[in-house]
């Protein structure tokens, strides 16, 4: 069953969707989410105590303009000297480098919207997921030619899509197609701890080198306005916040958490998008930690998603963002792990959930 027949069918579970998606329809999707339909470097907030900030709207305001981005920002670590020549030449990209939550999509976005000429914003999965159902030779030629890529939360989870992704970049930016990126960790240190990063070292370094790396300091802004932890309640209030959605002519969805995450391991992450569309809540019972890293990824993969559509969340048992273990917190992908604790305490914070 699709989402598109959400509200009409009174979908009551997130098990019961299993969303087709093609490759039209992702390319549909290549523009930034609803919460920044509206993202300009004039309403991004900088903080005062970190200059980086400002200094990243200067860089992406010459470079959403057109111009190329200045050198001496951060740069790559680890290698090697190179030709004068090619420092000075500009990249045809900028990666922008920062913990989550100090703004790195909002000037993304913010970027996107400046710049002129046919242009796409899309996630790391989308574009690859885009490649596994157009193909590699159609996405090309439907990206070719394009002003500006942008890639938010550029991740390298499997190394098929580390080699697929510097390739695609390669054969695009020889088109003239500039890039624009956001990650948690710099370029030449994407993999590490997380898969035999030596075999791949090589592609990840051919791919760093065709951006400017600009670093973004500061605070984590959804910490800042919560407690610092995912509110947690009991099975009563969370029917009646189902009920009240309801009621209200909204669409909720009720799911025990296992049977969940278990059905999202039937559904591609592609698809996530879908599962989500058209809802007004999502609520949880009996939330439990997570012991399997696979399941603690798609889990990740759907919170990206409902965050990027400002969907709240209620849940009892384990606070959300107490669903990863210590293992997992302190391992390879503990940076993917802490951002979506981030996004699962804003989520199921009352008022607004994202900005």
């Amino acid at each position: 069953m699709t989402t598109d027949a959400l509200r009409t069918t009174h979908v009551t579970s997130l098990t019961e969707l299993d969303p087709p998606i093609t490759g039209d329809q992702i390319v549909q999707s290549l523009v930034p989410p609803a919460q920044f339909a509206d993202a300009s470097f004039d309403n991004y907030r900088p903080d005062a105590d970190y200059p980086s900030q400002h200094a990243a709207v200067d860089l992406l305001r010459t470079f959403a303009a057109g111009g190329a981005a200045p050198h001496g920002r951060g740069g790559f670590l680890g290698f090697g000297r190179k030709k004068k020549a090619a420092e000075d030449a500009p990249k045809p990209g900028v990666y922008l480098d920062g913990g989550f939550g100090v703004g790195k999509t909002h000037l993304l976005a913010a970027a996107w919207h400046a710049a002129s000429g046919r242009k796409y914003f899309g996630t790391f999965i989308e574009y690859t997921a885009l490649v596994g159902a157009l193909g590699y030779a159609n996405t090309v030629a439907l990206l070719r030619g394009s002003s500006l890529i942008c890639i938010d939360e550029f991740e390298l989870d499997d190394p098929g899509d580390t080699m697929l992704m510097t390739r695609l970049i390669g054969d695009l930016v020889a088109g003239g197609t500039r890039f624009a990126a956001t990650s948690n960790t710099p370029p030449n240190a994407l993999g590490e701890g997380r898969f035999a990063a030596s075999d791949f070292l090589r592609e990840i370094h051919a791919m760093a080198g065709n951006f400017e790396t600009v670093r973004i300091d500061g605070l984590d802004y959804r910490r800042r306005a919560t407690t610092g932890e995912a509110v947690v309640t009991d099975a009563t209030a969370v029917a009646a916040a189902v009920e009240a959605t309801r009621a209200a002519g909204g669409a909720a969805t009720r799911d025990d958490f296992r049977s969940f995450i278990a059905h999202l391991a039937t559904v591609h992450p592609s698809r996530y998008i879908k599962m989500v569309a058209g809802l007004d809540l999502i609520a949880f019972d009996d939330v439990v930690q997570l012991h399997d890293q696979m399941q603690a990824l798609r889990l990740v993969a759907f919170i990206d998603r409902a965050y990027d559509a400002e969907l709240p969340i209620v849940a009892s048992g384990v606070p959300l963002s107490d669903v990863f273990d210590e293992a997992m917190l302190g391992g390879g992908f503990r940076k993917k792990y802490l951002r979506s604790v981030s996004r699962m305490i804003a989520l199921t914070a009352p008022g607004p959930h994202a900005s």
